[in-house]
């Protein structure tokens, strides 16, 4: 009965999202590769024009390119129904759930077949499409992260605009000169805060040299981890968590012109490569801005840390037409078409090679700069393991118990330590279970 449901409930899933299921057939003698992928708006019209590109470009394959909301849960019943679509693109964090669960292609041989290899990419987002010693994926549009500062509240405060804070000492010196108090003590502006916007609240030891997970073991409670939350502790300490939160009550909804940092409420943010998009619809027309590598504990001996993302392209299992699936994605991933898709999503190349002509079009004045973080040996990506959306939830809730005086940082570390090293074991010890069965099974032409 379990599986049964478990069809059904897939069935009617897929189903209630309009045209996913719809085709023109096969009577055009063209073989169709349904595409799902998660982009809206702007983001999705880019990539519907290199399938347009792609389906003029030849006649034996057709690509029918449908958006779909809440795609991870999607797709994943989608192949345990037996009904996946013959590509997907999916977030990073994904990728060692699904593959784990069997319900992705490997593409070792499809990749290695078309003379693809880790040659063609800047490094760090070829590992990420990598789990288990497989090749799951190839790239998509990639982010990376910096420290996004206002140049105008530089200057108020007596800082120089061109020369950004590049350790965490200087980050908190330039904090006390831009951060603005009324009468009473109610924080006006502040220059820095982690909590703004928080994204990214699990991994703030990256910039204290810190990591997350080793092999089998949990690393919150490393030295640099402690090191990286007693920091975040130090801004109720110094001021106020009453106040911080109030500042916080007063800010606007991110993608809107009440965002923090477009009002010069917050000074300096740590961002992604997308910010241009929102500066340009949301920020005033004046509004200067800079990009830096985000400010480490010590620059001397860790520079240019920054955290990756990347969309990835899989072919799920089960697909009904791998290998012209996989065309596509080898079309995507070749220079002309990715830097199409990426000017169109305004990110930068995941390709080693990128033409004179993408910079000169590019809108972003600052792409260049998110582009050498990622090539940078400090290049981090969130861990590659299947508990991280729950360490991750974990640490967020970590940081909450920090800000609010629930917890010290120590404290607050030791119970996620114990809690996800646990989490951990459990999935390890079901991947013991199943490895010499997935692998084989992986392994198969």
């Amino acid at each position: 009965m379990r599986f049964r449901a478990r069809i059904f409930l897939a069935l009617c899933l897929i189903l209630s999202g309009p045209g996913i299921l719809d085709s023109q057939g096969a009577a055009d003698g063209r073989v169709h590769v349904k595409y799902w992928d998660k982009w809206t708006g702007f983001e999705a019209d880019a990539m519907r024009d290199v399938v347009d590109d792609f389906n003029a470009s030849q006649k034996r394959i057709f690509v029918e390119y449908n958006s779909v909301s809440q795609i991870d849960r999607r797709l994943m019943l989608a192949t345990a129904g037996g009904v996946p679509p013959d590509v997907a693109g999916i977030w990073v964090v994904n990728l060692p759930v699904y593959a784990e669960n069997n319900a992705l292609t490997p593409l070792d041989r499809l990749a290695e077949n078309a003379g693809i290899n880790g040659n063609d990419y800047i490094p760090v987002f070829w590992k990420l499409c990598h789990y288990r010693n497989h090749l799951w994926a190839l790239p998509a549009t990639p982010s990376s992260n910096a420290l996004i500062y206002n140049k105008k509240l530089f200057r108020e405060a007596g800082l120089d605009p061109e020369k950004p804070p590049r350790s965490i000492a200087e980050l908190e010196s330039f904090n006390e000169k831009l951060t603005r108090r009324a009468p009473s003590g109610r924080l006006e502006t502040i220059g820095h805060s982690p909590e703004e916007p928080g994204w990214w609240n699990g991994l703030w030891g990256y910039w204290f040299g810190g990591s997350m997970v080793e092999g089998s073991k949990v690393t919150a409670t490393s030295p640099e981890n402690l090191a990286a939350y007693r920091w975040v502790q130090s801004y109720p300490e110094r001021f106020g968590a009453d106040r911080l939160l109030a500042l916080r009550d007063g800010f606007g909804n991110f993608a809107s012109p009440q965002n923090p940092f477009f009002t010069g409420r917050v000074a300096m943010v740590l961002q992604g490569t997308w910010i241009y998009n929102f500066i340009k619809n949301y920020a005033p027309a004046d509004f200067e801005w800079g990009v830096a590598p985000f400010p480490t504990a010590d620059p001397s001996k860790l520079d240019g840390v920054t955290i990756v993302e990347c969309d990835l392209l899989v072919i799920p299992a089960g697909a009904k037409h791998p290998k012209e699936a996989f065309e596509f994605i080898r079309y995507v991933n070749s220079q002309g078409p990715m830097e199409k898709l990426c000017l169109g999503q305004r990110k930068f190349s995941p390709l080693l090679e990128c033409s004179p002509e993408f910079f000169k079009a590019h809108p972003n004045p600052f792409i260049r700069t998110f582009l050498e973080l990622a090539k940078s040996p400090n290049a981090r990506t969130t861990p590659q393991v299947t508990i991280w959306a729950e360490y991750a939830a974990d640490m967020k809730n970590a940081v909450t118990r920090i800000w609010t005086g629930e917890a010290t940082a120590d404290e607050a570390l030791a119970d996620v330590q114990k809690r996800q090293q646990k989490n951990l074991d459990r999935r390890m010890e079901r991947w013991r279970r199943n490895e010499a069965g997935l692998t084989k099974l992986w392994s198969e032409p």
